[in-house]
């Protein structure tokens, strides 16, 4: 059994990779730098090394395999990434028509199903319609709010701030990318038939100012959410080195979404993840944060 597994480096797919070698699976990873890869794995995955904007790379990559794991990355340094993540969207579509693969699980997000204004999720709905489109065995994985975001708001956090550019009283699924890769790797080892879209919600659904109120406890430090505009948001992510079209492409995936919305697929025994905020913030978070000033 092939299992070709994209994104091998990031949070979510590297614990896919990490599981799928414990279940005595050889996964095909594809990866731009194998030297990013830990050491003590390169010997137990056959490792393909290319861009996903590279389409003779993809089809080469999928030829034999029965499974994709399929995570499309975002990369914020580019002019424009929404159009290279339904550039490399087309890319894995073509190479799922060309090689025959069986089922692709794809990782997609909450807001997917709002089709457009939601900014970078728009790309991963177009993803979802390019997938789908092929006819392939396709699960969806739509996903909360990943907890490892926090990790790009330390210095703020330091500060005892949680910015966001929604109502902080606003609530919705936090997940553990952790979680969603055992979910995911679960799947790809049982195998599944037809197409269909199942949510990854994480414990509980959460507010801007409870995830603050969590935060605060495990920093050892008062954290206030704090609303601010998309301007702002925006004119930082330019401030550190983002292009327009990038910024604005952040900001509208919590902004884009109405305050009204709903998640297509409703909170569930299936859909509800162990790992809460409070264990995540206590176990990563704080190592990165670093000490309290009350220490």
């Amino acid at each position: 059994m092939t299992i070709v597994v994209t994104t091998p480096t990031g949070n979510v797919g590297s614990r896919v990779v990490q599981v799928l070698v414990q279940a005595g699976v050889r996964p095909r990873v594809l990866v731009r730098d194998p030297d990013r890869l830990p050491p003590g794995l390169l010997p137990l995955v056959e490792a393909a090394q290319g861009d996903l904007l590279d389409p003779g790379f993809v089809a080469g990559a999928f030829e034999g395999a029965e499974s994709v794991f399929w995570a499309t990355p975002e990369a914020f340094d580019v002019p424009d990434p929404l159009y290279d993540m339904v550039a490399m969207g087309e890319n894995a579509a073509a190479a799922v028509r060309a090689s025959g693969v069986a089922r692709v699980l794809q990782i997609s997000s909450v807001g997917a199903e709002l089709r457009q204004g939601a900014g970078l999720i728009d790309g991963l709905a177009r993803n979802e319609e390019q997938l789908a489109a092929t006819g392939t065995d396709l699960l969806t994985l739509r996903c909360g709010y990943y907890f490892t975001n926090l990790l790009g708001m330390l210095d703020s956090l330091r500060e005892g701030v949680l910015a966001t550019t929604v109502a902080p009283s606003r609530r919705m699924p936090w997940v553990d990318p952790r979680d969603v890769g055992d979910l995911a790797a679960a799947r790809l080892l049982a195998g599944w038939t037809g197409s269909t879209v199942a949510a990854v919600h994480g414990p509980a659904d959460l507010s801007w100012d409870e995830a603050a109120e969590i935060l605060g406890a495990a920093l050892g430090r008062p954290v206030t959410a704090v609303q601010i505009a998309d301007e702002q948001l925006r004119e930082a992510l330019t401030g550190a080195g983002l292009s327009e079209v990038a910024a604005a492409g952040i900001a509208a995936m919590t902004s884009g979404i109405p305050d009204d919305f709903e998640p297509e697929q409703p909170r569930d025994f299936r859909s509800t993840t162990p790992t809460t905020l409070a264990s995540w913030a206590y176990g990563t978070l704080r190592a990165a944060a670093g000490p309290s000033t009350k220490e």
